[in-house]
């Protein structure tokens, strides 16, 4: 990849790794159904005013929608609501932890299933390296209640796999619409799955939402969906399923590096540890360090 593509993945991964945060802020007073909703919802009409000022066209056929609402599903609804609902009942930490296997769903989809990539020496040892960097960052104080609430974690591996397998159908079946057309169409799709869900299970209108609720939403829904979701499509254009779902390895950095800035907080040396493993394990996928580094070296 070029350095413009890690900068748009690094910046994608910064603002995605607080949405498990914000999460645990509106899980507080709503439903993970709700909370689910309520963010596509937001992202929809925050990118619909977006497609005004763009003057982007919504596609009018058939085929066009059916293959975003099975985004909005894959993408959105799936995923969304399978985190929060596992965030429930564990921590943050540990859910990025699981959600941090979604480069290696990646590389077997896209490798074996698809047949869209080839599996290099590079990426499978970078995804290994990475995933492990992420396990030592977290810490052993998450991997403790691994298999606790084994219900739990599965909700967030299911969501991992949901969002490779989208990444793998948006590369194939999206490419002719725009960034802006694509997340649009995909978060609007969700909010009408999401909606009658949301109703019938959690009949939102009984919950009492904080003010700390309402701007865990706004932000989640306009930064962390709107903004990062054309984003997210011009990168997968560029990148590829697999190297775009890296960024799921840079979630818990900016984790880390928000409790250091904001809350005061002073990790120890396996966070630094962990984060040394990330970037090895990024760069190893990368490949120019690497070459430069294994070359050999012409004498005379």
């Amino acid at each position: 990849m070029d350095g413009r593509s890690w900068a748009g993945i690094a910046l994608l991964g910064a603002v995605w790794g607080s949405s498990f945060f914000f999460f645990e802020v509106a899980l507080d007073t709503l439903g993970p159904i709700t909370v689910a909703f309520a963010r596509v919802a937001i992202a929809a009409l925050a990118l619909l005013a977006l497609l005004r000022i763009a003057g982007d066209v919504l596609p009018t056929d058939w085929r066009s929608w059916r293959a975003l609402a099975i985004m909005g599903v894959l993408n959105n609804a799936i995923p969304f609501t399978l985190i929060a609902w596992a965030q429930v009942t564990i921590e943050g930490g540990l859910a990025s932890i699981l959600n941090a296997t979604t480069p290696i769903f990646s590389v077997v989809l896209a490798v074996f299933v698809a047949r869209q990539e080839s599996l290099t020496t590079n990426r499978l040892v970078g995804v290994l390296l990475g995933f492990s960097g992420v396990i030592v960052l977290i810490g052993p104080g998450a991997l403790s209640s691994l298999g606790v609430s084994a219900g739990s974690q599965g909700l967030v591996l299911l969501g991992a796999l949901s969002y490779a397998t989208a990444a793998i159908f948006a590369r194939r079946h999206l490419v002719a619409h725009t960034p802006l057309v694509t997340s649009f169409g995909q978060v609007a799709t969700a909010a009408l799955v999401l909606l009658p869900l949301a109703l019938v299970f959690e009949r939102p209108w009984e919950a009492t939402p904080t003010l700390a609720t309402w701007g865990a939403l706004l932000a989640i829904g306009t930064l962390g969906t709107a903004f990062a979701y054309p984003l997210y499509f011009l990168l997968l254009r560029r990148s590829g399923a697999t190297n775009l779902m890296l960024v799921t390895l840079i979630n818990p950095v900016t984790a880390l590096l928000l409790g250091i800035l904001i809350l005061g907080e002073n990790p120890d040396w396996t966070a630094f540890a962990g984060m040394g493993l990330i970037f090895a394990g990024l760069a190893t996928i990368d490949g120019r360090l690497t070459d430069r580094l294994f070359r050999p070296s012409s004498i005379g």
